[in-house]
């Protein structure tokens, strides 16, 4: 991966602070624009009406807006005068959660903004509002993307096979960010992996059918998969050094659709995360090792399948965007940036950048509310809700704070 490029001009971390500080930008629209879609959210690739209303809150600002680009996403264009450019992204698609917040402006259509994108969305509107209003400090070209389609993880790739390397101005560094569990408000920043790597498994075990009451005609799939699943701990546990991190998750396990049955094959699907993409091959090699081994113990009547499918790559920040930024975020929110601790989840953001081979930083925001902390729900539970003031705020201002680092300062006119 490429370094961030030295800037010939760079605003300092009290430049962006001060600029962030005194900025006339008006904001005050963002808390009804967040009800708005909390309470009307839209599932992957599904997400027509919340992309119009990201269009409609664009209008007012001095920009070109780039739509449709991947069926929803769009991406605004605020130039500037000469320097880098700098993309921020925000994610806007919503979860097939029924929620159960007690708000009243809880989403009523079975959806839910169960994982925070209304509010990235939110932050990064108001971020184009505040760089709108301060163009008389910096120089370049900012875009603000905003993508459909993160939790089916193929939004990016959606975005990148609609041509958006080519209808878009190259960016030199991208930029992302996810409300997480923690601090309402807290901004959470880190080099090296902040996200994990992922992916998913479908795996098919035939066996032999037989009359539930005569079991020694049958080559039981459900038995052989019993046995897998509990195997499948001890690759992690006896074959993954203590001190790496590597998670296997059975989401499903399918065999048989009557009791008196015993079905002719079974299916599970299941779901790694990751730090070290090398660590997952050697673990998908002894897991695949393994069910081999399993089947062929119970006498199989064939080969198991291996599907991956649904895969995330792991998202490491550039070191040198590391530092540039690092001491912007600590100017700008003092003891509030804090150290992360690398997420367990995963995310698409990372496909952007290497779509132009430029270097990237991503950091997370506390959104927890104070009288939850002690037991705070996580992003996809029904209940997941952040705590609005401070969590905006802080995203709204580490969006807007995190493009100034890589952008431009004017430079001062001569009488």
């Amino acid at each position: 991966m490429s370094h961030v490029s030295p800037l010939s001009a760079p605003l300092s971390a009290a430049n962006i602070a001060q600029i962030l500080d005194s900025t006339t930008a008006d904001l005050s629209w963002q808390e009804a624009f967040y009800q708005d879609l909390h309470q009307h959210p839209e599932l992957s690739h599904q997400e027509q009406r919340t992309a119009r209303r990201i269009r409609e809150q664009l209008e007012g600002m001095d920009c070109e807006v780039v739509s449709p680009i991947g069926g929803t996403g769009l991406v605004a264009i605020f130039r500037n005068g000469p320097g880098p450019t700098v993309l921020t992204r925000a994610d806007f698609d919503a979860l097939p959660v029924r929620e159960d917040t007690g708000v009243d402006f809880a989403a009523t259509n079975g959806c839910m903004h169960a994982c925070g994108h209304d509010m990235h969305t939110t932050a990064l509107l108001g971020a184009c509002a505040l760089l709108d209003a301060a163009r008389e400090h910096w120089s370049g070209t900012f875009l603000a993307l905003f993508q459909p389609a993160e939790e089916t993880s193929d939004g990016a790739k959606t975005m990148l096979a609609d041509s958006l390397v080519d209808r878009v101005p190259r960016p030199d560094v991208c930029l992302g960010q996810h409300v997480m569990p923690g601090p309402a408000g807290q901004v959470q920043i880190a080099p090296g992996p902040i996200l994990a790597g992922c992916d998913s498994l479908r795996i098919r075990i035939p066996g032999r059918s037989a009359h539930a009451s005569m079991p020694h005609n049958s080559i039981d799939p459900t038995f052989i998969a019993a046995m897998v699943v509990v195997r499948l701990q001890a690759i992690v546990g006896r074959e993954v050094a203590p001190s790496d991190f590597f998670v296997i998750s059975v989401g499903e396990l399918h065999a048989g659709d009557k009791n008196n049955i015993i079905p002719d094959s079974a299916e599970l699907v299941l779901n790694t995360r990751y730090y070290d993409p090398a660590l997952a091959q050697r673990v998908y090699a002894s897991l695949e090792r393994m069910v081999r081994a399993e089947c062929a113990a119970s006498a199989s009547p064939g080969e198991p399948t291996f599907e991956y499918f649904a895969h995330g790559e792991v998202t490491d920040n550039d070191p040198q965007a590391h530092a540039r930024l690092a001491p912007v975020f600590v100017e700008v929110f003092g003891t509030d940036c804090v150290p992360a601790v690398p997420a367990t989840a995963s995310e698409d953001f990372c496909y952007l950048p290497q779509a132009w081979g430029v270097p990237y930083y991503f950091w997370l925001v506390g959104s927890t509310p104070e009288h939850r902390l002690d037991n705070p729900p996580v992003n996809h539970q029904a209940d997941f809700l952040p705590d609005y003031a401070p969590t905006v705020a802080a995203s709204t201002r580490a969006a807007a704070a995190a493009t100034l680092s890589f952008l431009h300062a004017t430079q001062p006119r001569t009488p």
